[in-house]
């Protein structure tokens, strides 16, 4: 479930072309601080998966919301 609602993100992101130097940005709306700066947007793209991989698991391990994502939500419920 986690790699389809991780690629289910990545479907939503935005990729342009920065004027200053040329280089690719990505972001993922929704997905507050997840966010790529690469040389191609193949890096782009690499390197945004690998941010919103870490956001998610940062968030799970705090007990905190996910967005979410083509029907697709994730719950964390504290147990203990």
């Amino acid at each position: 479930m986690l790699r389809q609602y991780i690629r289910s993100a990545m479907g939503r992101a935005h990729y342009e072309i920065l004027d200053d130097d040329g280089t690719y940005y990505g972001e993922i709306p929704g997905f507050e601080g997840v966010y790529a700066n690469a040389e191609s947007l193949e890096a782009c793209r690499d390197e945004l998966e690998e941010v919103v991989e870490e956001w998610v698991l940062f968030r799970v391990s705090q007990n905190l919301n996910l967005p979410t994502v083509d029907g697709i939500e994730i719950r964390v419920q504290r147990v203990g």
